[in-house]
């Protein structure tokens, strides 16, 4: 199961008891964490998020509401004498800055710390359960935002079909896998008689702090569920487009052109105590559209 916890969904400053910037995306019991906004562990400890299962950490990009919370959740892990290896994604400053932090506090971690420089679209993380990609995305400063891209279950088993048959329990792994069974006589029973198709793996897109843009689009496309910045409603599309940010109709039109199955929206202004006009405004252009609240999981349908 692929599923999303918000964490924060605040901009820049916090207000309204919202937060900076910060989700995890959670797959077979590994966490990945999506920015590190202040306020990032407390937040975690609130909603009971599993630290130690976190072994990669992806910054979109170097304003503070985004990763200002890294380097104290960095040093807590070192307290907490973590194990795994921890990887951390980000633009090109942020070893630099993170190491220097820990350099003027004499702190060095217990666990291997591998920092991996962002610089162009690519693939990050590829292995048998889950793939995770970067792309750029459109704001004041080099910004990137993240897809991640479930594998294709197994195939499963009909498991009526496949005692009645016979095919001895040693070969089911073998049967998920897509391979026919032959009998001891040599008769070949064909791996669909006897097994359904895997599920299809789901694909969420967290894009990141952007501007309206449709370059993002091919990136995003046909994702069952994207995050989309909306930190201005559409009166103040203008302003959005100064600081390069979105608004409400516009996140939904992205969303309605990349064909995804779902959008939340998130990123809000400070300016704004109520979010319900969020949603309403969002859902005229995209009706599949939700609020990311903090504390909330949304299952990647």
């Amino acid at each position: 199961m692929l599923s999303v916890t918000i964490l924060g969904n605040n901009s820049a400053v916090p207000a309204f008891n919202r937060h900076p910037t910060s989700q995890v995306v959670t797959h077979d019991g590994t966490n990945y964490l999506v920015d590190c906004g202040e306020g990032t562990q407390i937040q975690m400890i609130k909603y009971k998020v599993r630290r130690g299962r976190i072994s990669h950490i992806f910054i979109s990009h170097l304003h503070g509401d985004h990763y200002y919370g890294l380097v104290g959740l960095i040093n807590s892990f070192n307290l907490l004498s973590h194990s795994q290896p921890l990887h951390v994604y980000g633009p090109a400053p942020l070893q630099a800055i993170i190491e220097m932090q820990l350099k003027v506090a004499d702190t060095l971690t217990c666990y291997d710390l591998h920092f991996h420089t962002l610089t162009e679209a690519g693939v990050l993380v590829d292995n048998d359960k889950i793939r995770i990609s970067c792309f750029r995305t459109n704001h004041r400063i080099e910004c990137y935002g993240f897809v991640f891209e479930e594998k294709e279950g197994k195939r499963k088993l009909q498991i009526e079909k496949v005692r009645k048959l016979h095919i001895p329990m040693t070969f089911y792994s073998s049967l998920q896998a897509g391979l026919d069974y032959i009998t001891p006589k040599g008769k070949v029973i064909p791996n669909d008689s006897v097994t359904a198709a895997a599920e299809r793996g789901k694909k969420y897109a967290f894009c990141a702090d952007t501007k309206y843009d449709e370059s993002i689009i091919p990136h995003i496309y046909g994702a069952d569920m994207i995050y989309h910045e909306t930190t201005y409603l559409d009166n103040m599309r203008e302003k959005a487009e100064l600081r390069f940010h979105s608004t409400t109709r516009q996140a939904a039109e992205i969303a309605r052109k990349a064909m995804v199955r779902k959008l939340l929206i998130g990123h809000f202004s400070s300016k704004y105590a109520v979010l319900d006009p969020f949603q309403e405004e969002a859902r005229e252009v995209f009706s599949n559209t939700e609020l990311a609240i903090e504390g909330n999981t949304y299952e990647v349908h």
